[in-house]
């Protein structure tokens, strides 16, 4: 898996990110047209140094985007919601990344893009040396009893 990854990161031909209408600089993570993204797709980018580090402990990997500086994973809309995400992370709604141009360089043994957005923080935040951190968005953690 591993060493698949670095070849399409050195050398490997794949479907190239499409520049946004609109957005300078950013382009959308091309998703395979044969995997279901029924969850709608955010992205997550640590800098390259994390990303063989983190793909070979995590349990399951989606789709991963590289370039020289970036890795990105995709995870489900939404995914960074209560976590405080690292300040080296980079969380995107939608999958527009800023930057160069990210290369497919793993896909998932499933019929889906994602990877499971929970282990990624949990790795992410290992990997960084920050502390793990869930946030409440302002709602009661528990439900009050009547």
């Amino acid at each position: 898996m591993l060493r698949n990854a670095l070849a399409q990161l050195i050398g490997g031909r794949g479907p190239r990110p499409a520049e946004q209408p609109g957005s300078v600089g950013r382009v959308r993570l091309p998703l395979p047209s044969a995997l279901s993204a029924s969850l709608g797709c955010d992205a997550v980018g640590v800098p390259a140094r994390y990303g063989f580090r983190l793909m070979s402990h995590l349990p399951r990997a989606g789709c991963v985007f590289a370039d020289a500086d970036q890795w990105w994973w995709i995870v489900p809309s939404g995914s960074d919601l209560d976590l405080d995400w690292p300040e080296q992370a980079s969380y995107v709604a939608g999958a527009c990344v800023p930057g160069g141009r990210p290369r497919l360089i793993h896909l998932p043994d499933s019929r889906t893009p994602y990877t499971p957005p929970i282990p990624l923080y949990l790795m992410v935040c290992q990997v960084t040396g920050v502390a793990p951190s869930w946030a409440p968005s302002g709602r009661p953690r528990a439900v009050p009893a009547p």
